[in-house]
């Protein structure tokens, strides 16, 4: 690629992608598993040429590796009560949340609104089932998702 280009990127199905490209993504996925200590074992395994391999190895990647840095940011009403933000936490941190910042305004009419930023990358497809259990937390009024990206 010149060095004036962009880099430009499609989504394409699997079973559309030549072989080599295909074999290189499994023999990455050996790697970075440890099933494999070396690149000549992984391609071996797989039946591929390290020459392949290294062809494509920087160029394919699984989308949810694209993905892998998920941030949400939730806005929610917590009950100016005692625990409610540390179940809140808890329950973030048990479906492999990580909180990167909280803010949280000083309750006024004992309602205090919180807004999270969660690394949601660890999660998978959890963020609906998230959602649903922190409405479904005694003390928290209302939990919307009010930004996401990476």
């Amino acid at each position: 690629m010149k060095p004036d280009e962009q880099e430009r990127y499609y989504l394409i199905r699997e079973d559309i992608l030549p072989e080599g490209v295909l074999k290189t993504l499994q023999a990455k996925e050996l790697l970075a598993r440890g099933a494999v200590k070396t690149v000549h074992e992984a391609v071996e395994l797989v039946g591929l040429s390290r020459s392949a391999f290294y062809k494509y190895k920087d160029a394919i990647h699984p989308l949810s590796k694209l993905d892998r840095e998920r941030i949400v940011t939730i806005s929610m009403d917590l009950e100016h009560r005692a625990g409610i933000l540390s179940r809140v936490l808890a329950l973030i941190a048990d479906l492999d949340g990580n909180v990167l910042t909280i803010h949280q305004t000083i309750p006024l009419q004992g309602m205090a609104n919180v807004v999270l930023s969660v690394d949601t990358s660890l999660m998978g497809e959890r963020i609906g089932d998230l959602l649903d259990r922190l409405r479904a937390q005694e003390g928290l009024r209302r939990a919307v998702v009010i930004g996401q990206g990476g």
